[in-house]
């Protein structure tokens, strides 16, 4: 049986169906991470530990902007790196063990 090689029209679609689902949630869990530093008690990070994971969360979350809209502004369909994705990915952990520090602690959220 011979497989069909893709168009570039439905490797674009492709990409699009995978790529912005994925944005998506990276936007979520960056937008969590700031509720959860919000309600962050220095028994469960400390200030400066927030702080620094703040700034983390804002400047991926600049970015996610920009690599939106570039995507956005290019003439045809635009993968990402994965030497930018990987931090992002790694950031999303971060958030994971922040918000089950969280519930550990005792903690009541929004």
């Amino acid at each position: 049986m011979v497989a069909e090689l893709p168009t570039p029209e439905s490797a674009g679609e492709l990409l699009e169906q995978v790529l912005a689902p994925l944005l998506d949630d990276f936007q979520q869990s960056f937008s969590r991470g700031q509720v959860l530093l919000a309600h962050c008690p220095d028994r469960v990070l400390t200030e400066a530990e927030r702080a620094d994971l703040k700034a983390r969360l804002d400047q991926a979350q600049a970015e996610l902007a920009a690599a939106r809209a570039l995507r956005q502004a290019a003439p045809t369909p635009m993968a990402l790196e994965m030497a930018t994705i990987a931090p992002w990915h790694q950031l999303v952990l971060e958030v994971w063990s922040l918000s089950a520090a969280l519930r550990a602690a005792g903690v009541t959220l929004p």
